[in-house]
């Protein structure tokens, strides 16, 4: 870790009163927090002997001598460690994004956090690099996420349940594909009971925070997402956000917009809440901004506590978002 040193403290002392050891022990209890306080909030004690000296004859120019403390502190925060779930993949249907990009952010940036990922599958961890931080896990069992969970300060939920097209469409005779889910992989399961597990277990663990991933939509019953397989999987995905709202712990609930494989930072990202950013043109964004938006989240203090919509503006237009702590501070909704 960088160290950098910092003066903390200066103390004035008469030439005519200069003592041996005056100062011959002194300490500064510093916060844990990186950077020293603006604020005088340090508390500073020295210990000065009464024994005179020879060298308190001495003579020095000037009218005082400046003693200064300096103390070692650390440049940054201990890293975060931040277990993403549904980190193998990605899903269809703008029901959710690709865990891998955010675990991946957490991984290129290793002194801020320490990245874990869970994954359903021991295939799907192999293929994000079958690292040991990576958990294999089913989020409808609750005992067998528990290992991935102790010890971490901060989740990120991106898991979601997965429609799967049924077979005999044929795009060439104008037919709309029929979608529907497996049997126990139902949204219920996944997008309630699943997410619920997950944020069970990361209570009982004392977790810091919770960035929750969902889809924006859930505002209306009728809302199309709602019909693939007949499964109203908005609808399990907005119970999960309120259990998450209510439960205590510091969250931020992002309801992405439709999904696109775009790069990501190069346009400008707008927020809502209650779905009104559908009734614009702008209901669109790149997942590897909705990743960034959530690594930013698990930063910053004006993200905790909130819930929005997110999208972007097309590329081309309005000024690349870079000022995430701006982005969040337009957020109010709490849900």
């Amino acid at each position: 870790m960088a160290m950098t040193t910092t003066t903390l403290f200066h103390a004035l002392v008469p030439p005519n009163t200069y003592k041996s050891r005056a100062i011959s022990s002194s300490f500064v209890s510093v916060p844990r927090s990186s950077t020293p306080p603006s604020s005088p909030s340090l508390q500073f004690r020295s210990l000065v002997s009464d024994t005179t000296s020879i060298y308190g004859q001495r003579k020095f120019a000037g009218n005082l001598r400046r003693a200064s403390l300096t103390v070692s502190a650390a440049a940054a925060a201990e890293p975060l460690t931040v277990l993403v779930t549904g980190a193998g993949g990605r899903t269809v249907l703008f029901v959710c994004m690709s865990g891998q990009i955010v675990y991946k952010k957490l991984k290129e940036r290793s002194d801020q956090f320490v990245a874990r990922g869970l994954v359903r599958t021991k295939e799907s961890k192999e293929k994000i690099g079958g690292e040991d931080e990576v958990f294999v896990g089913d989020i409808r069992d609750p005992e067998s996420i528990a290992p991935a969970v102790q010890g971490i300060d901060a989740l990120v939920i991106l898991t979601s349940a997965v429609p799967k097209m049924k077979p005999g469409f044929d795009p060439s005779k104008g037919e709309r594909p029929e979608f529907y889910f497996e049997e126990g992989a139902y949204p219920e399961q996944v997008d309630w009971i699943g997410q619920k597990n997950q944020i069970d277990a990361a209570k009982a663990a004392g977790i810091k925070q919770i960035v929750l991933v969902g889809s924006m939509g859930g505002t209306n019953i009728n809302n199309p997402l709602n019909s693939i397989g007949n499964a109203n999987i908005l609808v399990w995905k907005r119970k999960a956000e309120q259990y998450l709202a209510d439960s205590g712990i510091p969250y931020t609930i992002i309801r992405a917009g439709g999904l696109q494989d775009k790069e990501g930072g190069i346009r400008e990202l707008i927020v809502g809440k209650d779905d009104e950013i559908l009734e614009t043109e702008m209901r669109t964004i790149a997942r590897a901004d909705v990743a960034e938006v959530c690594v930013q989240a698990l930063q910053l203090e004006e993200a905790k506590y909130k819930a929005l919509d997110l999208a972007s503006k097309p590329e081309g237009t309005g000024t690349p978002t870079k000022d995430f702590k701006a982005l969040f501070t337009q957020v109010t909704a709490r849900f």
